[in-house]
């Protein structure tokens, strides 16, 4: 049997997109074609056009027609725009995390810091149901891009919540590194937030994931969040803060350290930390406390493979793991951080989906959830950690 044919593109020229086109040239199920790119500026894309040997499209619009896959790779506050015009062409919108968010409605002087946390989640809920609305008309359907859910490890607790009908009581993660690639974040127009929705996003939709299964498994429908206590801080803009090189402070009107207290449907909870202001590598991971198992799922760092490289030069052409700030010593060194991170699972789920139609686990309805809570945590912090309700949509 011949593989199915699908014809994909990128918008956005930097790191994500990278990953993005790696993945999908390692698609099994179908026969993927990365048609092109579409970036920014004529010479981000034609530079990562050249680098990759696909086309370079001066327009959006050119591209869209001669795809069935887009890889959205670019600044939140572009993801919904760019998300509704591939859904109106019937082609299937790969969307970066987080879906979507609050940006400030265009205002030159938006200052996140300040700035009303109840129209932010206002401004957020009314971009998921636009999203959604055109979701609902189209032929294809949003693919929602938090790898997490795709981890192995976080798998293997989906296989585990199925077959035993475990009860999870209580979850913590966190996902914390020294601060982020991309330049457009530590601006809110751009990012919609901070840490909490920038690095919080990847646990919380992991915890969120893991009820979504257990409540299928037990009762045929998802157990959903219900409510959430948030915190949030700008450490690194703190008067006091003394900064010498080893963690971004660049930031404009974010938080750089957030603590997101979620509350169930059923009255279980899960608590996620995220920051910008720890050193030694990106620090991946969620424990499940269940009524019959307890899991921890690492997805970074690992001590699958451990190195000690007693000369940095040794290693200056050696991946070894994400944001580590030295290579010499020992390294929690990753043998393939892209497949412990559930990148090409992800990519080979989607692609199946847009080929076959198969159903994925990280769809719309769990990215909405995922922003109603984060931003209902924005109003929660910006009260100083009163419990605020989770607008499901």
């Amino acid at each position: 049997m011949s593989k199915a044919k699908v014809r994909a593109g990128i918008v956005g020229a930097g790191f994500s997109a990278s990953f993005h086109l790696e993945a999908a040239r390692r698609v099994f199920c179908a026969d993927v074609e990365v048609v092109g790119v579409h970036a920014k500026t004529q010479g981000s894309t034609e530079g990562f056009a050249v680098k990759h040997g696909i086309q370079a499209f001066a327009d959006l619009d050119a591209l869209l027609a001669g795809i069935d896959v887009l890889h959205i790779c670019v600044p939140p506050a572009l993801h919904e725009a760019v998300a509704v015009k591939a859904l109106a062409r019937g082609i299937f919108p790969i969307v970066e995390k987080p879906l979507t968010g609050y940006f400030g409605d265009d205002a030159e002087d938006f200052a996140g810091r300040g700035a009303s946390m109840a129209q932010a989640r206002t401004g957020a809920l009314d971009s998921i149901k636009r999203m959604l609305a055109a979701e609902a008309q189209s032929t294809a359907r949003i693919l929602y891009a938090e790898n997490w859910v795709y981890a192995p490890t976080i798998q293997k607790e989906r296989e585990i919540l199925e077959k035993t009908k475990g009860q999870i009581l209580w979850m913590h993660g966190e996902e914390a590194h020294s601060g982020s690639h991309a330049p457009s974040y530590g601006h809110w127009h751009l990012a919609g937030g901070g840490a909490m929705i920038g690095k919080g996003c990847h646990p919380l939709t992991a915890a969120l994931y893991l009820k979504k299964v257990e409540g299928r498994a037990r009762f045929g429908k998802p157990i959903r969040p219900a409510t959430v206590t948030a915190r949030t801080h700008a450490l690194t803009q703190l008067p006091n803060f003394v900064d010498i090189g080893h963690i971004r402070a660049d930031y404009v009107d974010i938080e750089d350290f957030a603590m997101t207290h979620v509350t169930f449907q059923d009255g279980t909870i899960a608590t996620v930390f995220a920051s910008d202001i720890v050193l030694g590598g990106v620090h991946n991971w969620l424990e499940v406390c269940a009524g019959n198992h307890r899991t921890i799922c690492n997805l970074n760092p690992s001590n699958q493979l451990q190195t000690y490289n007693p000369v940095e030069s040794q290693f200056d052409d050696i991946y070894v793991v994400e944001k580590i700030g030295t290579k010499q010593g020992w390294a929690m060194t990753a043998p393939d951080e892209d497949f412990s991170h559930g990148f090409p699972q992800e990519i080979e789920a989607f692609y199946r989906a847009a080929a076959y139609g198969d159903a994925v686990e990280s769809d719309s309805e769990l990215a909405a959830d995922c922003i109603a809570t984060i931003y209902s945590g924005y109003v929660s912090a910006a009260n100083g950690g009163i419990e605020e309700p989770v607008s499901l949509l």
